[in-house]
């Protein structure tokens, strides 16, 4: 199937969506703020871990599917190395700039992995569907395979885990973070592009297709949730908890294939249900904002480390926050984001750092 060629704003509501979460969990970790709450704040804060950083990824597969549709389609040499030679562009400033904001002390970034994926989704363009899905199965589990044969903890620093990486400068380091154990590395992170890139192809504005997507998704999400924990349960007496956990969990770290299952699974659920909320309420003024808030998802991320965590080391709460205030900040200033992007928008094109990259 083919997707339709005017745009589908539902994709922009999710990215928006998945910017919201992306600020609630990246402010709760620099306030060291995650388990300082009520029981039931502290696993509302959860949903996010992992999960809006997925959406994330699988839109920006989504965006490449739709931005080669045309090279797809024509079978034009030219136009299909035109299109590959634009997606190296993009992926050499998202490397980058995410490398800058590393060398800033954003040690939680995405957008150097972002480069990474961009420059080899630029090589499955022309794959059939069932070579992208085949891919990500061969992704999925050479990364298990890898996290079960080597070391997944080495890096890190024992007294802060997944938060100091400690030869990240050295070529080694930076290679076994970008590819394996790193907050989003290659190996299976890249299972969510690739998803996107099958899911950007598929006719998701065919109602009956579209619900069949959105039960099979939720079905399967609800069917590992539940596998996951039974295994945890019933295996822990045997290997240890530890084990059983690194093994089964749907937790972030370490991104397991029950991990990497299931959030596929709510990323895809999420995604279709922003383009049933886009259809059914197109011109309501939330609607339009969130559209214009996700189509500057690159600034927002951008300001949200820049200005978002400056202004709290400014005000100086950056150490042991409620996580309450947390997310009260993250829906504060995603509201301001939010309502500076309809301003924007209203009067130019593209976000500024869009718009930066599209001229480069």
């Amino acid at each position: 199937m083919s997707a339709p060629s005017s745009r589908i704003v539902g994709f922009d509501i999710a990215r928006a969506f998945a910017m919201l979460g992306m600020m609630i969990v990246n402010f709760k970790t620099v306030m060291n703020a995650g388990e300082n709450g009520p029981d039931w704040l502290i696993a509302f804060a959860g949903l996010f871990e992992g999960r809006a950083s997925a959406v994330f990824v699988v839109l920006a597969g989504v965006g490449i599917s739709l931005m080669t549709r045309k090279a797809r389609t024509s079978n034009n040499p030219l136009l299909i190395q035109d299109y590959r030679q634009s997606i190296w562009k993009r992926s050499l400033f998202l490397f980058s700039v995410g490398m800058l904001l590393y060398l800033f002390g954003w040690s939680g970034d995405i957008l150097h992995y972002y480069g990474l994926y961009m420059l080899i989704a630029s090589f499955f363009i022309l794959s059939s569907n069932k070579t992208i899905l085949t891919a990500f199965l061969g992704f999925l589990f050479t990364a298990q395979l890898m996290q079960i044969a080597l070391n997944y903890w080495q890096g890190w620093n024992p007294l802060l885990p997944f938060m100091d990486y400690l030869d990240f400068w050295t070529i080694k380091g930076f290679l076994r973070n970008l590819l394996y154990n790193g907050y989003h590395p290659l190996f299976p992170w890249f299972c969510f592009f690739l998803l996107g890139m099958w899911l950007g192809r598929q006719n998701v504005m065919d109602r009956a297709y579209r619900k069949k997507i959105v039960c099979y998704s939720i079905i399967t999400a609800v069917v590992l949730e539940a596998l996951a924990f039974y295994l945890i349960k019933v295996s822990s007496s045997a290997i240890g908890l530890d084990a059983a956990q690194f093994l089964f969990s749907t937790k972030t770290y370490p991104p397991n294939l029950f991990y990497i299952l299931s959030s596929s699974s709510t990323a895809v659920a999420v995604i279709v249900v922003c383009i049933y909320f886009a259809e059914k309420f197109t011109d309501h003024w939330f609607t339009i904002t969130m559209v214009r808030t996700g189509q500057l998802a690159l600034t927002h991320y951008i300001s949200h480390v820049f200005i978002g965590i400056g202004l709290l080391a400014l005000l100086g709460k950056l150490e042991n926050q409620t996580l309450a205030f947390s997310i009260l900040y993250s829906l504060a200033f995603f509201s301001a984001s939010a309502l500076l992007s309809y301003i924007w928008r209203s009067r130019f094109t593209r976000g500024p750092l869009e718009a930066l990259m599209r001229k480069i």
